[in-house]
């Protein structure tokens, strides 16, 4: 068990080095976008929360791999593990998250086909992300069922 957690905090800390190389060069775009720093910044901030701790929390996937995720990311895991989160940061997470991986289509880290996935589920669920959130923000709702759908 020892070996294997060992393993995978190498990984992690692998995987955060290159992730500090994108942050950069992202970054770089945003500023080439002429983007106020502001702006820069919180867009950097949101990506820098996915790709080292969402992608990093229970496996090992690099920010390359990572567009897939972003549908349990923003509608489940941000919602219970971010203690800032609400209806705002879900967009503005979303919007980052779109910028980021357009820069990495642009870099050819990732195909046409995976950034056009990640905006389809963007505008497809944000809805639900929303709605999910205002659930688990109502104190009116006791059960933690009600607030992700699910019957038992």
């Amino acid at each position: 068990m020892t070996d294997d957690y060992e393993k995978y905090e190498q990984e992690c800390h692998r995987i955060r080095e290159e992730n500090k190389k994108l942050l950069n060069d992202f970054a770089q775009w945003l500023t080439s976008a002429n983007l106020k720093d502001k702006t820069i910044r919180q867009h950097l901030e949101n990506v820098e929360f996915y790709i080292n701790e969402y992608l990093l929390y229970e496996d090992t996937v690099e920010a390359k791999d990572g567009a897939y995720a972003i549908g349990m990311f923003l509608g489940y895991w941000f919602i219970k593990k971010a203690a800032w989160s609400s209806p705002a940061q879900i967009r503005s997470h979303a919007a980052s998250l779109k910028k980021f991986y357009t820069f990495m289509n642009q870099k050819g880290l990732i195909d046409s086909d995976e950034l056009n996935r990640l905006k389809e589920t963007i505008k497809e669920e944000m809805p639900e992300w929303i709605a999910t959130m205002e659930r688990y923000d109502d104190p009116s709702i006791k059960d933690m069922g009600e607030v992700w759908g699910i019957e038992y």
